[in-house]
C-alpha cells in the first residue's frame, strides 16, 4: 500500500502539538508568588549637579528653576528611586508574551522623562520628542545593536531591543547632558522604584529566585527568596552613600 506523506505528516505534527502542550507548565491565580518592598539608601546622598543649558536657549528657556542630574534621587527617608529590580535566574525555558503596549520615553525640557525604565526583550519603546529642537537618539548599548538617530521637534519614532541587557545608556549628542536608562528583560519580572522607593513583582511561579537591584551609580545589590504559590515575600534592598 502507498504511504500517505502528506496525511503522515499532519499525524505527526497532531501528536508532537499534544505533547508540548500536555508537558508545558500551567498556573492558576492561586499559583502565583509575589516580590515587594524597598530599596533605601543609608548615609547622606551626594548632592546633584546644577545642569547648564545655555548653549541651546531652547532647552533653557522652558525651565524657570534650575535643572539637576538624576545620579541618586532619595527623600528624606532614604527611599532610592530608580532603581530596577528583576529576577535573576531560575525560570527555566519558559517563554513570555510581548506585551503590546510599548513604554514611552518623552523629551521634554531636553531631559528624559523617565530617566530610567524597563522592559521586555522586543518590545516597542515609543520615543517622543516635545521640544522644538533637534535631539539625537543614542543607545550606547553592549548586547543590543548601538545606533544613533536625528529626532526633529515634535516628532515620535518607535523602536524595540531584541537582546537582555541592564542599564543600557541612552544619551543625546546634541545635548550631552540629557541621559537616560532602559534595563531590557526575557521575561516580565521586573520593576523600577518610585518616589516612594518601592517596586512590586508579581505573578512569579513559586520557586527560589535571586532578585538583584541595580542602581546607575550605587551599583547592584542582590537577595535569593523562596516563595510559595499564593505568597507574598518582602524584602528590603540597602544602598550605602559613597
Amino acid at each position: 500500500m502507498k504511504a500517505n506523506y502528506p496525511t503522515l505528516a499532519i499525524a505527526l505534527a497532531l501528536v508532537i502539538f499534544a505533547v508540548a502542550r500536555a508537558s508545558a507548565p500551567t498556573m492558576n491565580a492561586t499559583d502565583t508568588a509575589s516580590v515587594k518592598g524597598t530599596v533605601k539608601l543609608i548615609g547622606t546622598p551626594p548632592a546633584p549637579t546644577r545642569i547648564n543649558m545655555s548653549s541651546d536657549p531652547v532647552c533653557a528657556q522652558q525651565h524657570s528653576t534650575p535643572v539637576y542630574t538624576e545620579d541618586v534621587v532619595t527623600d528624606k527617608n532614604g527611599d532610592l528611586e530608580n532603581v530596577v529590580v528583576f529576577v535573576t535566574n531560575s525560570l527555566g525555558d519558559r517563554t513570555f508574551d510581548v506585551p503590546a503596549q510599548p513604554v514611552v520615553i518623552n523629551q521634554k525640557g531636553c531631559v528624559y522623562q523617565p530617566h530610567v525604565v524597563a522592559l521586555q526583550a522586543n518590545q516597542k519603546v515609543q520615543i517622543i520628542n516635545h521640544d522644538a529642537c533637534t535631539h539625537n537618539i543614542h543607545p550606547v548599548s553592549v548586547n543590543n545593536r548601538e545606533w544613533n538617530q536625528a529626532q526633529a521637534g515634535g516628532s515620535s519614532m518607535e523602536v524595540t531591543f531584541p537582546r537582555e541587557e541592564v542599564g543600557l545608556p541612552l544619551k543625546c549628542n546634541v545635548h550631552p547632558w540629557m541621559r537616560g536608562y532602559l534595563s531590557v528583560f526575557k521575561h516580565p519580572y521586573f520593576a523600577v522604584t518610585g518616589k516612594d522607593g518601592s517596586f512590586d513583582i508579581s505573578n512569579l511561579p513559586p520557586g527560589t529566585y535571586t532578585i538583584e537591584a541595580w542602581q546607575e551609580k550605587l551599583g547592584t545589590s542582590t537577595q535569593t527568596v523562596t516563595i510559595g504559590g499564593n505568597e507574598t515575600k518582602t524584602v528590603q534592598f540597602v544602598f550605602k552613600a559613597r
